[in-house]
């Protein structure tokens, strides 16, 4: 039996030793008697001293608060560390190193400034652990940063939307307002890119300083106001834009005809601009933020935040809740949320680096374990609606969701609509949050700035008071297209003629008055200048636009900008017209081509062989000499020329033939009769020459206008440059073209349509157009294409102008005023016959007339093949004997030449009397043999022919009369 005092100790003992292995179990799990649950530390860093950083505050203790609340018993517990940053970029580092240090807390939220958190990624990524800011600079690449993930949109998300807008008003120019910072400057190309995919242009970069003081704001504002652009969109924090707006208003820039678009960090932010400054500098300004879904959840939090804000800011003005401070309330639930997720797999702590001499501050900080797998966690989210909306972060990035685009009226903001990347702008939104097409994707009506109703044009005339230097090209002759004047005493300059007058009514019918000044060039020989000088100088700078009759050319548009053509295209050449053919007594030849007189000719004989070939057997008519069957066979056959053929055709494929023949016959001589009496009764205006290329064949001399780039196109054809003579006036074209080259004058003279125009509505009788016409684009306006200073220039690269004047150009043309102004300068075109190429009378060729005569052959060859397969089917018995081939074709030739019988082909049917009244005949010929002995005896294969064709009825022969004697009726036939 044991002592009962050994087993009280024993007892003791094991009590003890319970005791502390649950003591030493609850050290190594981290508890103790007053936490059951491990703890993370997490840092903060925010800048307490702003309006944001005190709103996100607010949302972090509240978010912090709901998860302690709903964690269960034995979570994990979240302890934060919160540091003012004080708006300063080393305090916010020395507040990250402190946390990473001394803390070594396994993620920082902050800092909130784009500067503040450059520095503090870097530390992030050093020390593995994961670092959640709400900076929204492009800058800030989550790309190249993994231990960065953005809590917030960034600014670059929102191009998009702004380049909508713009798109959505036509606004083909605008002026980027943009903060001297990282901040600042990051979106800029972003923008420039967006406005780039809609063919809008940046016409000015305006940086605004951050220490910048009201002097220089209004200085720089002034300096906006003398550019055309009025389409601002500002990129500035709500302190700095404040006092830019009440700078505008005060330069007179927030009036009618202007349009500001604010983006999302200060329209977010906007209830922490003064009232003051809203009601008086900011109305009619067009913002755009991100769109927060209204809910019962965002109801009731924002009370909350409103009750907690007032007992940690009794002293404050009220603030409202802002999308950051949303943003920080999802961002601190995603991330406890990830630290559930992760906590129970390892116990937080840094991995100390390895001690060595030389080691920096940075490297002793060590490395978190816990934040590498906390940062798997949190770069890529499951969507989440949260108080901001769908809160989602992929590749820590938080995705683009709807953003909302308001109007500020009175003391506020008022939606007028909204827009999606997927369906770009509308009016309204579905309940479940997607966009609704609308048909026209126009916004709600806009309060503009001036409390005007009228979308701003967004470019003016600079109010520098600059006028559009426009030259205008001086030269001699031609005047209804151009012709410039200067005043002696004033020097003022005045253009008048077809062109100036189109320019002029363009410029009216703009719905915005543009000054502008002629500026004379003068284009001669003696200055050697040409309109390729002309066009350089608005490259040059020298001049904002042409006007003159300058032609659009693909070398000229490198340099400048065309607007649409307002003349006709083309190069062609005029030559003189030769003597009237109507004196020539072989006129009556020339309605047709040789080749086709000889084609016809030889048809004709063809086809009189043919009906020869097929009659020689059973027609008379076609029988007889030699002599007579050839004069027959011509004979015939041009008889059918004028229709006057009298011989009776027997055979059915002679009939066939001279169907078609007789068809073909009618078109011939109709054709022939129209271009004959076309060419006798109508004065022709016929080309001396009718291809350019005979003049670079006979070496004769080319006329082209002085100054033209008519010149390099002969060159380009390969003329003879020696061969160039350059004209001046219509009068000079004349007298060249009337010289001829072995004159002194000139075999053609070549230039662009709308000159040989009017020379030939001059000279109708004397001169022709001929072909080819080369196409050009005509004639039209030019502005400038390439500007470094676009201040100083009131045609700069993109300016809405060009377009403005293509479309005016068009509404010109369009209209009556273009037919008055041609009848004012060029004359009433009717009275001169239009010259267009060669429109003359000319001889009908063989092709027109090709498919008659394949016809013709096709069908005379037809038949005489049938009918030879014929003949030689029925003499086949000749074929058929031992005979030479020279004996059996004499024989053919003599079955061919004998006469037959064609008495069933050339009469009807004997009737069954005539039948009766024949055998009766030959009956009664034979019983009078003995009696008229000397008589000859008949054939039965007798043909007597009435002459008409058809088959006697042994006309004289009668039965009913047997006393008749048959001497009688034979000489009666006969």
């Amino acid at each position: 039996m044991q002592n009962p005092r050994c087993s009280f100790l024993i007892l003791f003992i094991q009590l003890v030793s319970i005791i502390s292995f649950c003591h030493y179990a609850r050290q190594i799990r981290g508890e103790d008697n007053k936490t059951s649950a491990i703890e993370v530390d997490v840092g903060i860093i925010l800048d307490l001293e702003t309006n944001v950083g005190k709103v996100m505050n607010i949302s972090i203790f509240l978010a912090l608060a709901d998860y302690h609340a709903n964690a269960s018993r034995g979570a994990i517990k979240i302890v934060p560390h919160f540091r003012d940053s004080k708006r300063d970029d080393v305090e916010a580092a020395s507040a990250a190193i402190y946390l990473l240090k001394d803390v070594q807390v396994q993620a920082i939220f902050g800092p909130q400034m784009s500067t503040q958190t450059d520095f503090v990624i870097d530390i992030g990524n050093r020390t593995k652990v994961p670092i959640i800011s709400p900076a929204t600079s492009p800058s800030l690449s989550v790309k190249e940063n993994p231990f960065f993930i953005r809590g917030a949109l960034p600014s670059s998300s929102q191009t998009k939307a702004i380049a909508a807008i713009v798109r959505n008003y036509d606004w083909r120019q605008v002026v980027i307002i943009y903060e001297d910072s990282s901040y600042g400057t990051g979106i800029v190309p972003h923008l420039t890119d967006a406005l780039l995919e809609i063919n809008t242009l940046v016409s000015y970069r305006s940086v605004i300083s951050l220490s910048a003081n009201d002097d220089e704001i209004l200085k720089e504002l002034y300096n906006l106001n003398t550019k055309q652009t009025r389409v601002f969109i500002v990129h500035l924090q709500p302190y700095l834009a404040s006092r830019l707006f009440l700078k505008a208003k005060e330069a007179g820039m927030m009036s009618s005809g202007y349009a500001w678009i604010i983006t999302d960090v200060l329209t977010s932010l906007l209830d922490s601009v003064d009232h003051s400054v809203i009601e008086s500098s900011m109305q009619g300004v067009l913002g755009i933020k991100p769109y927060i879904p209204r809910s019962n959840e965002l109801n009731n939090y924002t009370r909350r935040w409103r009750k907690r804000f007032r007992q940690e800011y009794p002293d404050m003005d009220p603030v409202e809740l802002n999308v950051y401070g949303l943003w920080a309330y999802d961002s601190i639930t995603a991330l406890t949320k990830a630290i559930a997720k992760v906590g129970t797999t390892i116990i937080p702590k840094f991995k100390k680096a390895d001690t060595r001499e030389n080691l920096t501050d940075l490297d002793a900080l060590g490395t978190s374990e816990f934040g590498s797998l906390l940062l798997d966690s949190m770069r890529n989210t499951t969507p989440k609606k949260g108080l901001s909306g769908e809160f989602r972060i992929i590749d820590g990035e938080l995705q683009l969701y709807t953003y909302e685009i308001v109007n500020i009226i009175g003391k506020g903001e008022r939606s007028v609509g909204f827009w999606t990347e997927k369906d770009g702008i509308s009016h309204k939104l579905k309940m479940n949050s997607k966009t609704a097409k609308s048909m026209n994707e126009q916004l709600a009506a806009i309060i503009w700035p001036g409390e005007s109703i009228i979308v701003p044009r967004g470019w003016e005339i600079p109010t520098s008071g600059k006028k559009l230097r426009v030259g205008v090209p001086v030269k001699g002759g031609l005047e209804q297209f151009i012709k410039v004047e200067i005043d002696a005493k004033t020097q003022a300059v005045t253009a008048t003629g077809f062109i100036p007058d189109v320019f002029k009514e363009v410029i009216q019918s703009l719905p915005y008055a543009i000054p502008y000044e002629f500026i004379p060039f003068p284009i001669d020989s003696p200055t050697s200048q040409d309109y390729d000088d002309l066009v350089y100088k608005i490259s040059s700078k020298e001049y904002d636009a042409v006007v003159g009759d300058v032609t659009i050319l693909a070398s000229r548009a490198k340099y400048v900008d065309f607007t649409l053509p307002f003349s006709e295209s083309g190069i062609s050449a005029v030559v003189s017209v030769k003597n009237d053919d109507r004196k020539n007594a072989w006129i009556f030849l020339k309605p047709l081509k040789s080749e086709l007189w000889i084609t016809t000719g030889g048809f004709f004989i063809f086809i009189g062989f043919v009906v020869w070939v097929l009659e020689h057997c059973v027609n008379k008519e076609f029988r007889g000499p030699k002599h007579k069957q050839v004069g027959m066979i011509f004979w015939f056959s041009f008889s059918t020329l004028v229709f006057a053929h009298r011989e009776r055709v027997t055979s059915n494929f002679t009939r066939f033939v001279l169907i078609v023949w007789v068809f073909v016959v009618l078109v011939l001589t109709s054709s022939y009769t129209a271009n004959l009496t076309s060419m006798l009764t109508v004065q022709q205006l016929q080309p001396s020459i009718t291809d350019l290329n005979d003049l670079i064949k006979n070496g004769e001399y080319v006329g082209y206008q002085e100054g033209s780039f008519v010149k390099d196109v002969l060159k380009h054809m390969k003329f003879d440059s020696s061969k160039f003579i350059s004209y001046s006036t219509l009068e000079e074209y004349s007298n060249a073209l009337s010289r001829g080259s072995k004159n002194g004058g000139v075999g053609a003279i070549v230039d662009e349509l709308p000159y040989l125009r009017l020379f030939l509505n001059k000279y109708c009788r004397k001169y022709i157009m001929v072909g080819p016409t080369y196409k050009a684009a005509g004639f039209g306006f030019i502005r400038m294409l390439h500007s470094s200073d676009v201040s100083e220039r009131a045609f700069p690269k993109g300016s809405p102008l060009v377009p403005d004047v293509s479309r005016a150009v068009l509404q010109v043309m369009e209209g009556e005023f273009m037919n008055n102004i041609i009848q004012k300068w060029f004359g009433n075109e009717t009275d001169c016959p239009k010259q267009d190429g060669m429109a003359i009378a000319s001889s009908l060729t063989l092709d027109s007339f090709m498919g008659l005569f394949l016809i013709a052959g096709v069908s005379a060859g037809s038949a005489l093949l049938l009918f030879f397969l014929i003949f030689l089917c029925q003499n086949r018995e000749i074929l058929a004997t031992d005979d030479s081939v020279w004996q059996k074709l004499s024989a053919i030739a003599n079955a061919f030449d004998k006469e037959k019988d064609n008495s069933n082909s050339m009469s009807e049917e004997p009737s069954e009397g005539n039948e009766i009244q024949t055998a009766t005949l030959f009956a009664e010929s034979e019983a009078s043999t003995e009696i008229l002995p000397h008589l000859p005896l008949q054939s039965p294969e007798i043909r007597i022919s009435d002459g008409l064709g058809a088959s006697p009825a042994l006309e004289g022969f009668s039965t009913t009369e047997p006393g008749t004697p048959v001497h009688e009726n034979i000489t009666g036939t006969t």
